[in-house]
């Protein structure tokens, strides 16, 4: 505990000061009084808020204990007298981040009342916001002299970024969907289904003579097509200095966390890696995302290599990115099951080899991953005016 004059407490010692001085120049007996006067309010000011301090014990819960940008958390306070004596009132005061405060009045306890308050957190973006001390500050009635007691440390909140659910695809449905159909289907064939009859187009391979021979018709084999298995989702941390850059960098970080989600949300195997080495995979890939990005920040080191997926079947690759030309994808060996998507936040150039969503603002690249998805949640109509938020698969 800290006991120190307020700042009306050191007028008054410097007006005490100033009255002894004068009175001596001026041999004036009342300003002796007065001084003496001014001197003794701050002296007992002092001593009443040196004995009559509080003695409580503080507890303070933070919920959730991890929140998402936009989104509005509560920091709720018990406050419990421990002494034997009724407590004075005085006021509790708790810096949130760096540009709010909370105040808290506390009335006087009796022995072993407590009272409970709480605050609300607005958070606007992601990051580790920083709570407290939890200071309790008693004063005395004058505003002479102030006594300062920590009752709480300092604790950290996480804030995660945005995590928008997203439609995964599906065989055969929109852009993306026919692309995994065909891929899959040149990988090789599933689980035997059934038999139907023979098309123009269809492999000679695929013709199951002994069926034929009993029927007018050549007849084929139908196989089962495996589904989407497993998403690889890599962000690239190196992006340009400025303030265009770190909007940029913010926005992969959300489209990081939107595809994560939403791959895990739908039973894919999901992996998440960084270009600072961070690889995370698991049941709890979702939850460990969110709390690595929203802690993590630009890099301006090397790329470190990424192995092989270990996982089998066919996925997705996605690689979130400033442009094209930040070949974060290559970090992956590439992986014939994998199909590579690039997300870019600042420029998508005029011709990439990649299956593309423009990220350069939020709108984009939801309604960009819509159509590549072939969604309906994002739908709407395109206005012909912005560019096409999806890029075809162009060829090098």
């Amino acid at each position: 505990m800290r006991v120190r004059p307020t700042r009306q407490g050191i007028i008054v010692i410097v007006a005490a000061a100033g009255s002894f001085v004068i009175g001596r120049l001026f041999a004036l007996l009342e300003l002796y009084v007065i001084g003496a006067a001014l001197l003794c309010a701050a002296l007992v000011a002092w001593l009443v808020v040196a004995i009559r301090r509080p003695r409580v014990q503080v507890s303070r819960w933070i919920r959730p204990s991890v929140l998402t940008a936009g989104d509005v958390g509560r920091v709720e306070v018990l406050v419990e007298q421990v002494g034997r004596t009724r407590s004075p009132a005085f006021e509790l005061v708790e810096p949130v981040g760096t540009t709010r405060t909370a105040r808290m009045a506390v009335t006087p306890l009796g022995p072993d009342a407590d009272v409970s308050a709480g605050y609300r957190i607005p958070t606007e973006r992601r990051g580790v916001l920083p709570i407290g001390p939890l200071t309790a500050y008693r004063q005395d009635v004058l505003g002479l002299a102030r006594s300062t007691t920590v009752v709480a440390d300092v604790e950290e909140v996480l804030v995660s970024p945005r995590a928008h659910l997203l439609d995964m695809p599906l065989l055969g449905q929109g852009i993306l969907g026919r692309h995994l159909l065909a891929l899959a289907q040149r990988l090789g064939p599933g689980d035997f289904h059934s038999l139907r009859d023979y098309v123009d187009g269809d492999e000679p391979r695929t013709i199951h003579w002994r069926a034929s021979a009993r029927s007018e018709n050549l007849k084929v084999r139908q196989h089962s097509v495996e589904g989407l298995q497993r998403c690889v989702v890599l962000l690239d941390q190196h992006v340009p200095p400025g303030p265009d850059g770190e909007e940029a960098f913010e926005r992969a970080v959300t489209a990081a966390a939107s595809v994560v989600h939403s791959a895990d949300r739908a039973g894919l195997t999901t992996r998440f890696v960084t270009s600072e080495g961070a690889d995370l995979r698991g049941p709890d890939v979702a939850a460990t995302t969110l709390h690595l990005l929203a802690r993590i920040t630009v890099s301006r080191g090397p790329t470190v290599a990424v192995d092989r997926d270990p996982s089998e079947g066919l996925g997705l690759v996605v690689s979130i990115g400033v442009d094209p030309w930040h070949a974060s994808w290559t970090m992956l060996d590439r992986d014939p099951a994998l199909t590579p998507i690039g997300v870019f936040t600042m420029d998508l150039g005029h011709r990439t080899p990649l299956l593309a969503v423009d990220a350069r603002t939020e709108t984009s690249f939801l309604r960009g991953w819509g159509v590549l998805a072939g969604s309906t949640r994002t739908g709407g109509r395109r206005d012909p005016r912005q560019p096409d938020p999806v890029l075809a698969e162009v060829g090098g």
